[in-house]
């Protein structure tokens, strides 16, 4: 039996009728076993993707609700500041002593996650060619109580609310690295800009993909939301992470039973040549479009509630300790 309040779900039928032929789990690349770059599917310009309507229709539903329009107009105050152009001669530093300076620096701001990872050219969107060595990876936390009332507008406030934290910190670690005469692309959502951000993200140490298709970080769970900066300056990787999130994924049900449109898939599935968690994009839109951006799935998620992270990782380490045993 279903334990989600809003099953069985039915989409409104006037969102329905802008659906486009072609799925959007065949732009994604389910079930393709070959690699190839990401299509750009959703959070695009509207004008260039088969799903623009429905992404136009997104900002439709409830236009007066007063906590999301007070957030999206902070929102816009912070993504409407420049980032000022480069100044200066590039500072010439070894990529250790960049490395710790970023990282001190970062600790200066409003932000709870920070990370590097070499760029990577099949992170980019198809036709996108960045020319970038390094990705500078960034994660803000909601705040659980706010985000655990999802899929309310409250919930929906705060997602809001952290992509302008950071809108915000990229834009200043941007400003930070050309004030010292390097070029620097700061880039936070909610739009999706020229790169996937989830696997660098998993690369620089924020953690692993769970199966509700978001990371999960042992002190933050779900409950954060990504930026990053791309640049040429010599950095130094920090390095990833790994507690076992496919063994406890496999074996937990609680993102896949709370889902309204029953879009979360029960195992791992070829994507664009890598096998891997995913949602169904076609089933879990509609529902998403309706309920302010939902995010059920990440506010019910065990490892996102305040404090219970460290003790599933202490949780995983005896289980693979004891099934080590002879």
């Amino acid at each position: 039996m279903s334990k989600s309040p809003y099953r069985p779900y039915t989409p409104n039928p006037e969102q329905l009728a802008l659906m486009p032929t072609v799925s959007g789990n065949t732009i994604n690349g389910l079930g393709e076993t070959a690699f190839r770059r990401p299509a750009a599917v959703y959070w695009h310009d509207p004008d260039t993707i088969e799903h623009g309507k429905l992404q136009q229709w997104f900002y439709t539903q409830d236009p007066d609700n007063k906590a999301i329009a007070r957030a999206r107009a902070a929102r816009a105050k912070i993504q409407a500041n420049e980032v000022p152009p480069v100044t200066g001669e590039p500072l010439i530093q070894t990529a250790s002593v960049w490395s710790q300076e970023l990282a001190a620096y970062t600790k200066t701001l409003d932000l709870e996650l920070f990370g590097i990872t070499a760029f990577r050219s099949e992170w980019a969107f198809d036709g996108k060619d960045l020319d970038f060595q390094w990705a500078v990876m960034l994660g803000f936390a909601h705040d659980y109580e706010q985000v655990k009332t999802a899929p309310e507008a409250t919930a929906g406030a705060e997602v809001i609310r952290q992509y302008g934290r950071a809108s915000k910190a990229s834009k200043e670690v941007a400003t930070w690295i050309r004030q010292r005469g390097w070029f620097a692309a700061p880039h936070a959502g909610p739009l999706a800009g020229p790169m996937l951000l989830i696997p660098p993200a998993i690369e620089c140490g924020f953690g692993e993909l769970g199966k509700h298709g978001s990371i999960i970080n042992e002190e933050y769970g779900s409950s954060f939301r990504l930026a990053c900066v791309l640049t040429n300056v010599p950095l130094i990787s920090t390095p990833s992470v790994s507690y076992d999130v496919d063994d406890f994924c496999s074996r937990c049900q609680v993102c896949a039973n709370a889902c309204p449109p029953d879009a979360i898939l029960p195992e791992k599935v070829p994507v664009r040549g890598a096998t891997k968690w995913y949602v169904d994009f076609d089933k879990c839109i509609p529902f998403f479009n309706e309920n302010y951006g939902c995010a059920i799935c990440i506010s019910v998620c065990p490892w996102s509630i305040p404090g219970r992270g460290p003790r599933i990782v202490e949780q995983l380490k005896r289980r693979a300790q004891r099934q080590k045993m002879p």
